[in-house]
């Protein structure tokens, strides 16, 4: 089992907006690459930055996570989900980071 976690920074005064549209996500696109259920969404509180919103999702394996990737790169109305989540974030600071889980 793994856990990636794509996170991002929200602009100043902008989280809402960035946990409303990553939770349309989750409801949109995580439901058709077969992430229902897998999916929550995490806020910075304490020894973390508030302004970062995290989406993790529990997979089997690298293969599953990699088939989901490719089945997002075929889905219409992402791109422009990407566009309007754009003026709510700080450019540069999507990332995933990826964990295997042990216990």
């Amino acid at each position: 089992m793994i856990v990636a976690r794509w996170s991002i920074d929200a602009k100043f005064g902008h989280k809402p907006a960035v946990i409303d549209s990553l939770s349309k996500w989750q409801n949109i696109f995580g439901a058709q690459i077969g992430w229902e259920g897998k999916c929550r969404i995490l806020t910075g509180s304490v020894g973390a930055l508030e302004s970062t919103v995290i989406s993790e999702i529990t997979l089997d394996n690298l293969a599953e996570l990699s088939e989901s990737w490719d089945k997002l790169a075929e889905l219409d109305g992402h791109k422009q989900w990407s566009i309007e989540l754009e003026p709510h974030i700080v450019s540069g600071t999507m990332k995933w980071d990826v964990y295997r889980i042990v216990e």
